[in-house]
C-alpha cells in the first residue's frame, strides 16, 4: 500500500511584514486584567507560528489597555501631550510583556523604542531593526514615533514604510472594514477590498488619515482582520485572511 504523498510546507504570502497589535488586545475585558496571560500566549504562540514560517515580524503595539493619552485628556484633565507620553509608556509596558512572552517560547525578540531608555530597550534605529530582521529575530516596536499627536496607527504606517514591509497587518476585534459598525447594524456591508481614498472619504474608522496617508504615498496595503479568529495572524500571513484589504 503506498504512503500518502506528505504534505508541502505552507508557503507565506509575505517575507517582511508589520503587525499593528492594540493594547485593548491584550485585555481581559471581563475581568479588566489590562494583560490577560491566556490572550497574551495566544498572541504570542501565533506570532512564532509565523515566526517559524521564515517571515520577518515587526510589531507596533499600542498601550490603550494601560492609558490612552486622549481619552486621558478628556477624562482625567491630563494635558494632551503629557497624556500622550504616558500613553508611550504603556506601550513599553506592554511591549517587554510580549518580548517576555515570546521568549519564554524560544523566539529571539527586540525591543526599541523612540523614546531613549537604554536599561529597558534599545533606541530606535533603522538599520538595526533592519539587521535584527534579517537575522529572524521579532522586533517589537515600543513608545510610538517618540511624539505627542501621533498615533501608534500612524507609528505602524511610518515603521511599515521605512522597513519595506510587503504589508500592515492591523489586528482587530470585527473581521474586516464595514460601511458601518456591525456590532450596532446588522445589516453593516463588509469590504473585501477598499482603496485608500474611499476609507478616507468615507471616515471609516479603521486608522487615522496620517497612517492612511502614509501607506497610499509608499504604496503598502493594509490587511484588516480579526485577532480572536483562530490561527488568525498565521493565515494573514499565508494569504487565507477573509479580512478586508485597503490598497
Amino acid at each position: 500500500m503506498k504512503a500518502a504523498p506528505a504534505r508541502s510546507p505552507a508557503k507565506p504570502k509575505f517575507r517582511r511584514i508589520v503587525l499593528k497589535l492594540s493594547g485593548e488586545a491584550l485585555k481581559n475585558s471581563a475581568s479588566g486584567e489590562p494583560i490577560d496571560a491566556a490572550i497574551l500566549a495566544r498572541v504570542c504562540q501565533q506570532l512564532k507560528e509565523v515566526h517559524d514560517l521564515g517571515v520577518q515580524v515587526g510589531v507596533v503595539v499600542g498601550g490603550g489597555n494601560i492609558f490612552r493619552g486622549l481619552s486621558g485628556m478628556r477624562s482625567k484633565g491630563t494635558d494632551r501631550a503629557t497624556g500622550d507620553y504616558m500613553g508611550m509608556l504603556a506601550t513599553v509596558i506592554n511591549g517587554l510583556a510580549l518580548m517576555d512572552g515570546l521568549e519564554r517560547l524560544g523566539v529571539q525578540v527586540r525591543v526599541m523604542t523612540a523614546i531613549p531608555m537604554d536599561k529597558v530597550a534599545e533606541p530606535y534605529i533603522l538599520r538595526r531593526a533592519l539587521n535584527h530582521m534579517e537575522k529572524g529575530r521579532v522586533v517589537i516596536f515600543v513608545a510610538g514615533t517618540g511624539n505627542p499627536y501621533f498615533s501608534t496607527d500612524t507609528t505602524a504606517a511610518l515603521r511599515a514604510s521605512e522597513l519595506g514591509a510587503q504589508v500592515l497587518m492591523k489586528a482587530t476585534k470585527v473581521d474586516g472594514i464595514y460601511d458601518k459598525d456591525p456590532k450596532k447594524f446588522s445589516d453593516a456591508k463588509k469590504f473585501q477590498t477598499i482603496t485608500y481614498l474611499e476609507a478616507l472619504s468615507r471616515r471609516l474608522d479603521v486608522m487615522d488619515s496620517a497612517a492612511f496617508s502614509l501607506c497610499l504615498d509608499n504604496n503598502i496595503p493594509i490587511l484588516v482582520f480579526d485577532l480572536e479568529a483562530p490561527d488568525s495572524i498565521r493565515k494573514a500571513v499565508l494569504g487565507q485572511s477573509t479580512g478586508t484589504i485597503v490598497k
